[in-house]
């Protein structure tokens, strides 16, 4: 069993923490979130970046944690980066609690997250279907208002 975890910080109010937990290199990995402080009743985008590199905010991230060379898609499709998580739903203060489990993930191996930064965004993640070549990479998911690097966890 492997657990990490991502606390959120950046240039907004947006606050919170991400956890990941694997339990074996073959399962999926459980991703939980607890995020206050974004917009209220709204759905925002949240994926894994390429580095765990904060030292300019989130924008040092870099792009989506893609090591297969696909297009950007939703969590269910087939053909979509590793770091594509889809988007979570803010109750009417803000505030976001949920999991999800994916089997693209992984805390374990070369292709692992560990150290990367899971970025929440400012706007809707289009899932790749925007029809635009911005949809195909970042699903036109906007500003990065939080993020955190993926760190093991005590």
């Amino acid at each position: 069993m492997v657990k990490a975890v991502a606390v959120l910080r950046g240039d907004s109010k947006i606050t919170g923490t991400v956890t990941f937990e694997q339990t074996s290199e073959s399962g999926p990995t459980t991703i939980t979130w607890d995020i206050t402080g974004h917009d209220a009743n709204a759905e925002r985008g949240m994926h894994v970046h390429q580095f765990g590199d904060n030292t300019n905010g989130c924008t040092s991230a870099g792009p989506h944690y893609n090591p297969f060379g696909k297009t950007h898609g939703a969590p269910s499709d087939s053909d979509r980066h590793v770091g594509d998580l889809g988007n979570f739903k803010t109750d009417g203060q803000g505030n976001a609690k949920g999991s999800v489990s994916d089997s693209l993930v992984k805390l374990f191996g070369e292709h692992s997250v560990l150290g990367r930064t899971i970025v929440v965004h400012a706007g809707t993640d289009d899932l790749g279907k925007g029809g635009n070549e911005e949809s195909k990479k970042t699903g036109n998911a906007g500003p990065r208002p939080a993020c955190g690097v993926i760190g093991i966890a005590a």
